[in-house]
């Protein structure tokens, strides 16, 4: 009766899953399936694959291209340890006992939630050499001075492009889910702890580092190997809208290369085989990541 009982609450439960396994299947497992298998063709979309081996990846380890859109790639996560910090900060001073502090809560969050091509229009027009807020603030304080000064040319310098989508990156997710995640934790760390710092005579930043850093650790760790892994994945959405992935190729990411080759220049299996090595690059990122950091989380 009882051995009744359990198949028929099994069979209950696997149809409560399936409709999210059969999502899972149809549109992840099968299409990453057939990407690896797509990686070894060449197919241009007009005419039928065409299996070529390990041609696409032997390609790929020759193509200057793609060897310098990977270190714009890496480039670009620099914005990362200051979206963390900036986040941490925020928390911080948030989590303090302040008048209108879910108003701020909510204004900082708000760059998460508006739309991206609303926020990325608007920074191209505050990087605009000629009209720009940045430029002329710039030019106002040489004014000031009596010194001339006139802004970069934001997006179209190679030396600037990049340093501009940093600069744009960190102040859209400084205010988002990882200043939320952090606050979460704040509000986790026990008081007593605190209590017991002040009795032994620490200040504020004793304090921080001997009872909020090592706490909130695991989050850090967390919100580190997440945007890392989000860094490799990133750059699409600004490189299209605000510099179309100059100027001479300095904003264009891996993800934006892997976009141009399927379906600007319709070299699916080229594609395909970026899109495995990346896969693998962050694999590799992300175990050495907790290889090496997880022996330091406070759990």
């Amino acid at each position: 009766m009882r051995l009744k009982r359990t198949i028929k609450e099994n069979i209950a439960a696997y149809f409560f899953l399936l409709p999210n396994l059969t999502g899972f299947l149809v549109f992840t497992s099968i299409p990453v399936v057939a990407s690896l298998v797509l990686s070894f063709m060449k197919w241009d979309l007009f005419s039928s694959p065409r299996w070529i081996g390990l041609d696409n990846f032997k390609l790929l380890f020759q193509d200057q291209l793609f060897w310098k859109y990977c270190w714009n790639t890496v480039y670009l996560m620099l914005a990362i340890p200051f979206s963390i910090a900036g986040s941490l900060i925020l928390a911080l001073a948030l989590n303090q006992k302040i008048k209108g502090a879910v108003f701020f809560r909510t204004v900082y969050f708000l760059p998460t939630i508006c739309s991206g091509v609303a926020i990325f229009m608007l920074w191209r027009l505050i990087y605009n050499p000629d009209f720009g807020v940045f430029n002329t603030l710039i030019s106002k304080f040489g004014a000031l001075v009596h010194v001339p000064l006139k802004g970069p040319e934001w997006l179209t310098d190679e030396n600037w492009a990049k340093p501009a989508l940093i600069i744009m990156n960190v102040w859209q997710t400084v205010g988002g889910y990882n200043m939320i995640l952090y606050l979460a934790a704040l509000q986790g760390v026990p008081r007593d702890l605190y209590e017991a710092a002040e009795i032994d005579g620490a200040n504020g930043w004793q304090r921080f580092w001997a009872v909020t850093w090592p706490q909130i650790s695991p989050t850090t760790f967390f919100i580190a190997t997440m945007s890392i892994i989000g860094g490799f994945q990133s750059g699409f959405d600004p490189a299209y809208i605000m510099t179309g992935g100059g100027p001479n190729g300095s904003t264009t990411t891996i993800i934006y290369y892997i976009y141009n080759n399927a379906f600007k220049w319709h070299q699916m299996g080229y594609a395909a085989s970026i899109s495995w090595i990346l896969f693998l690059a962050i694999f590799l990122a992300t175990l050495t990541k907790w290889k090496i950091f997880s022996k330091v989380v406070h759990y």
